[in-house]
């Protein structure tokens, strides 16, 4: 029978995508593999690709059109299928959305369409995870016999385990064809909304993009859920600003690509999470995990909101590294080709919005993560030196808002005082 073809589930905040173009046209020979179309999701343009051989039978979705996730967009016909195989096909419901209005219609994430259970994998039987996953389920008394994994092959990854109940399955994930599919978290109570003043003649009702829905629900269940709370300091940025002009300096005259201040202030922030790591944490339920790798994200201002690439075992890469690993995801990310594993799995989140010239504020905690840190402008200023005296000086406020029931005011200032050391001397975080 012929195989249809569904929205996949691209990231963990995707609830509908838009068909950008289709790669392939009715009629077309497809090989496992092959490219059908470019899917736009609500942080990156992805390619979707095909996971059995045939023919391209039918296309439902036109170019340009959103769909829900799990809703039928083609249909591919399988060796040996029939002309009459391909009859009664159940096209897509395209998302709608009015200029009045965001009215984009979604399965809501606590209530999905009834699908097909993965198997479950028999008491005795080899049990595929990822070694993070097998960990947090000893320490939760979690039965991975008895959970169904999200990753590549039915593979157990750590949200599948952290989902679990100790000593219960997971709740059925939908058995789609495309492996990786990463689980989607409770959402939040929805807050009663405020009512706006009725627009008039000379405004405009902007509907809501995929990315900024996506962004709006995180940071109200962020906000609801999670007991912040804030520290702040400032410190003596001119030490970090002179080692920033003597290595352009000499970058300028070999031809290498320039430091930005940011660099910097990442490579002390990964310093002090590594002096630090129990705020390289998150919040599991009934447990803390404290990372062992520092995957670091870094805040990147896009058109749509805001989306947050990661540094990948960033205790392990040099300054330059970090330089150009954190301008090539930006720029991908601007342009809405960074891939799921490139802004997914951060354990840290840094936000710097010095280079607008904000002075001071406090970032919202990016749940399951424990901490943010916010970064702002380095600002000269009149300042009281060792001797008493009123000189010129380059100061910068460092903001971390955190996680209470991970990181209480102890900790939060000990993870600052360590950063205030790497930034005020930081030659010690090149060593």
């Amino acid at each position: 029978m012929p195989l249809p073809i569904e929205m996949p589930k691209l990231s963990d905040t995707m609830t509908e995508g838009t068909l950008v173009k289709w790669q392939k046209k009715v009629g077309d020979t497809v090989e496992m593999g092959d490219v059908l179309a470019e899917i736009e999701t609500d942080k990156a343009t992805m390619e979707m690709e095909a996971f059995d051989d045939g023919t391209l039978a039918e296309i439902y979705v036109k170019e340009g059109e959103k769909v829900a996730v799990g809703q039928q967009i083609a249909l591919l016909a399988l060796p040996g299928d029939k002309p009459g195989d391909v009859a009664a096909p159940r096209p897509a419901a395209p998302a709608k959305t009015s200029a009045k209005a965001d009215t984009t219609t979604v399965p809501p994430p606590s209530a999905p369409a009834p699908v097909a259970e993965v198997p479950v994998p028999v008491s005795g039987s080899k049990v595929k995870a990822s070694p993070l996953a097998r960990r947090i389920a000893a320490a939760r008394g979690v039965d991975l016999a008895r959970v169904a994994g999200s990753g590549p092959g039915g593979r157990i990854v750590q949200r599948d385990v952290l989902e679990a109940k100790p000593g219960a399955p997971a709740a059925p994930v939908a058995a789609t064809k495309r492996p990786g599919t990463p689980a989607q978290p409770a959402p939040a109570a929805p807050a009663q909304a405020i009512p706006a003043l009725p627009a008039g003649p000379n405004d405009r009702t902007l509907p809501l993009s995929g990315m900024r829905r996506v962004i709006a629900e995180r940071l109200v269940a962020s906000k609801s859920t999670v007991p912040h709370f804030y520290l702040q300091i400032e410190v003596d940025a001119g030490p970090l600003l002179s080692l920033r002009s003597e290595i352009n300096a000499s970058a300028e005259a070999s031809g290498r690509g320039k430091i930005t201040v940011n660099d910097l202030v990442i490579k002390a922030v990964v310093a002090a999470l590594a002096r630090v790591p129990k705020v390289n944490a998150a919040w599991a339920g009934d447990a803390i995990i404290e990372y062992a790798a520092i995957n670091l994200s870094v805040a990147v201002a896009v058109e749509d909101g805001l989306v947050t690439p990661v540094l990948r075992d960033a205790a392990g890469l040099s300054l330059g590294e970090i330089s150009e690993t954190v301008k090539d995801l930006a720029a991908r990310a601007r342009t809405k080709k960074l891939k799921p594993e490139e802004y997914q799995g951060g354990t840290f989140t840094l936000s710097n919005l010095g280079s607008y010239g904000i002075e001071s504020f406090f970032a919202i905690v990016n749940p399951p993560q424990a901490a943010i840190l916010s970064v702002g402008a380095a600002v000269k200023k009149p300042v009281v030196n060792a001797a008493g005296q009123i000189v010129a000086g380059q100061r910068m406020t460092l903001g971390l808002s955190c996680d209470h029931r991970v990181v209480d005011g102890s900790l939060g200032s000990q993870f600052l005082g360590e950063l205030r050391g790497f930034i005020e001397k930081p030659a010690l975080m090149l060593l």
